[in-house]
């Protein structure tokens, strides 16, 4: 009989070190965006770079008709 006082005393303290940690997390912030998470697997992996020699500059170009 009593390891079942002490397998219940065990189980009770490991249950309040996981729901210490629980609120430790909730306080820091770990669950507040619930959204990204669910359309994460929508987007795609690869990030497409942009080949730079094709680009022009464009700050150097005049407005030959300006709107008034």
């Amino acid at each position: 009989m009593t390891i079942i006082y002490m397998l219940l005393a065990i189980s009770v303290f490991v249950a309040l070190i996981f729901f210490t940690l629980f609120i430790f997390s909730v306080k820091k912030g770990q669950y507040d965006d619930t959204y990204t998470p669910s359309v994460r697997m929508l987007f795609e992996d690869e990030l497409v770079k942009d080949d730079t020699s094709k680009k022009t500059d464009t700050s150097k170009e005049t407005i030959t008709n300006p709107k008034k």
